[in-house]
């Protein structure tokens, strides 16, 4: 699925022949179902949770942008659509049946390195990998007979969200489509697997994990960063809103008051910035993404990057590459641990240039 680095923005429309969707979803749950009825095989699935595992008393409900979702039972069967929810889940112990195509970051056959080695780690096989598709694959979900959807970071609309609840119970986002904070994310699929208990125990570990990289770091401590990014032609760059600005954050860092200042009301995420105010964005560290090391050179040797003074300085810490640039941007309940030690060191060159 597409899920742009730089905007979090969901499409909103839905024509006819979405709606259309409606009589052929129903035609494909209950072939789904009238097939799990005549199979003789009862045989655990991919999804099916540890039952020590489940400590929560059922039924539970979650409250989202498009109402509430009930769930009955623990669930069994998960289907995880968007960012982050397959990786909860993951780390929660229970592996979905069905995950999302990624194509920023991942393999080819769009699983991410970190959802891969956690599988691999656990001796799981990789689950079903759903089409990609920018708007969730209806039929290929139903397929995969779940008991719960789990959409908690992503950009479904209403309407999708009426159609895969005639497939399952589905779980959204609390507020504005990819706009969950990564916390929550955890939490919420805690709640949802009846694993509140385990979801704490993870953000504990985690923030342990974070930590222990800040106390070893204490020169990130009170030092100003500013993010961004320069592609295409545009310059954007992040403000304390977006997650990878709350990760360095809870390093020691401290948000540059130049990002606030330049701020053009865009997003409260993001902005974008024309380059002849460039040398007005100061801080002691920057840190520039980019996906390739060539494009970050031609970035860095080009005149408008010379106005900033953090590339005169030397104070640039460089995060390349899809895969990197993914788990940090949002983290996840698996990718924030993932790759923090080569982030870590990343920023501590910065730092201590900074000194």
């Amino acid at each position: 699925m597409s899920r742009s680095p730089r905007s979090r923005t969901g499409s909103t429309s839905a024509g006819p022949g979405r709606r259309a969707l409606f009589s052929v979803l129903a035609a494909v749950v209950l072939l789904t179902v009238l097939s799990a009825c005549g199979d003789g095989d009862s045989s655990d699935s991919t999804g099916s949770p540890d039952e020590a595992g489940t400590t929560d008393t059922f039924p539970v409900t979650i409250e989202h942008a498009f109402g509430e979702t009930v769930i009955t039972e623990a669930p069994e069967r998960v289907v995880a659509w968007g960012w982050a929810s397959a990786d909860a889940s993951i780390a929660l112990g229970v592996v979905p049946v069905a995950i999302p195509f990624q194509d920023y970051g991942a393999d080819a056959k769009g699983v991410l390195p970190w959802i891969r080695e956690a599988l691999e780690d656990q001796g799981t096989e990789i689950p079903t990998v759903l089409p990609n598709a920018d708007e969730p694959p209806f039929e290929a979900m139903a397929n995969a007979e779940p008991d719960l959807i789990l959409a908690v970071y992503s950009g479904i609309t209403e309407s999708d969200y009426e159609l895969l609840s005639k497939i399952a119970p589905t779980v959204a986002y609390p507020g504005k489509a990819w706009s969950t904070p990564w916390r929550d994310v955890i939490t919420t699929v805690g709640t949802a697997l009846g694993r509140s208990a385990a979801a704490t125990t993870l953000l504990e570990d985690i923030d342990a994990t974070v930590d222990e990289k800040a106390d070893a770091h204490p020169k990130f401590d009170g030092k100003s960063i500013a993010m961004v990014w320069d592609v295409g032609g545009t310059f954007y760059v992040y403000r304390e809103a977006d997650p990878r600005v709350e990760f360095a954050l809870a390093l020691g860092f401290v948000s540059a008051p130049s990002v606030d200042a330049l701020a053009n009301g865009e997003s409260t995420f993001y902005y974008t910035l024309s380059y002849e105010q460039l040398s007005n964005l100061t801080s002691d560290v920057l840190v520039s993404f980019a996906d390739t090391e060539e494009l970050q050179e031609t970035f860095l040797a080009s005149s408008h990057a010379q106005l900033l003074p953090q590339v005169k300085a030397g104070t640039v810490a460089s995060v390349v590459g899809p895969e990197f640039i993914s788990s940090v941007s949002p983290p996840t309940a698996l990718s924030l641990t993932w790759g923090i030690d080569e982030y870590v060191e990343i920023l501590s060159g910065a730092a201590k240039a900074a000194e």
